[in-house]
């Protein structure tokens, strides 16, 4: 069975010291990005800011590689969306339906 629940070696902190803390990074993200804004709005070349990069975001649950390969729509095609399965799926409808018909 999956271990995924069983914490029993180091246990989570409560949810809501969990979702304060992650208010609390959103909250200074948003701050930083106002200063820099108000920065380049009051006159100061954009060149000579400080402005956050990418490394700077916080880590989210998936990989960045993740999320480009599920975008980018290398995942199989679903069988039942194909025109193989669809004419199959036909074929064996008209079949059923002569099928029953003849027994009647």
């Amino acid at each position: 069975m999956s271990q995924r629940h069983r914490v029993d070696q180091d246990p989570l902190p409560p949810r809501r010291e969990i979702r304060a803390r992650a208010h609390g990074e959103r909250h200074r993200i948003r701050v930083e990005l106002h200063q820099v804004a108000m920065q380049v709005s009051s006159g100061v070349d954009p060149a000579d800011l400080h402005e956050p990069g990418a490394a700077w975001k916080p880590v989210h649950h998936h990989s960045s590689q993740i999320a480009a390969r599920k975008a980018s729509g290398s995942r199989r095609l679903r069988h039942w969306k194909t025109k193989m399965w669809k004419r199959r799926t036909t074929l064996r409808r008209e079949r059923n339906a002569t099928l029953r018909l003849s027994t009647e």
